[in-house]
């Protein structure tokens, strides 16, 4: 099979239930981001909102495997302000070369609001190979999960992976 890694980065805990679901649908592996600032003085989100409005890039903490070991990285993000968090953009620049094969899922506030495909593909310098946009009222309940279902098999139908596997091949 195509081996694929979700990397996720999470302020709610949205973006990472998707990021499991994709786990235990499809069985691929999770790395997550934590930001390792911390700041009394801005709790919640006004921090993060305001990282990734000022561009900052905070030092991050990555758990998970090593993400050029895998030939598709899922990035599982949430959208602050019409940008990617802070902490994405540290770990897309950190990692910008290994990350050669990168697919979205991009979880909004609103239907209003953008998707991270843009940021990305101008901090990695080439444009991802499938994303999602998916608002938070569309991921409750059942129609997440369908939604979320859908994007793991339009990114690696079930049945090409185990034919390949099958014959000792990777799916394209």
């Amino acid at each position: 099979m195509d081996s694929m890694l979700v990397v996720v980065y999470s302020e709610t805990g949205l973006a990472r239930l998707v990021a499991r679901q994709l786990h235990a649908d499809r069985g691929w592996p999770v790395g997550e981001l934590h930001d390792l600032r911390s700041h009394p003085e801005t709790p919640g989100l006004l921090r993060p909102l305001l990282d990734s409005l000022l561009h900052r890039d905070p030092p991050i903490a990555y758990q998970g495997p090593e993400p050029g070991d895998f030939r598709t990285v899922v990035l599982v993000t949430p959208m602050l302000a019409g940008h990617v968090p802070a902490a994405m953009r540290s770990f897309l620049t950190h990692h910008r070369e290994q990350l050669r094969r990168v697919a979205i899922v991009s979880i909004l506030k609103s239907e209003e609001a953008v998707s991270a495909v843009p940021e990305v593909a101008e901090l990695l310098g080439h444009a991802p190979i499938h994303n999602a946009t998916l608002t938070a009222a569309e991921l409750e309940g059942e129609r997440g999960t369908a939604l979320v279902r859908e994007f793991g098999e339009l990114l690696q139908p079930r049945s090409a992976g185990l034919q390949a596997a099958g014959a000792g091949l990777s799916p394209a």
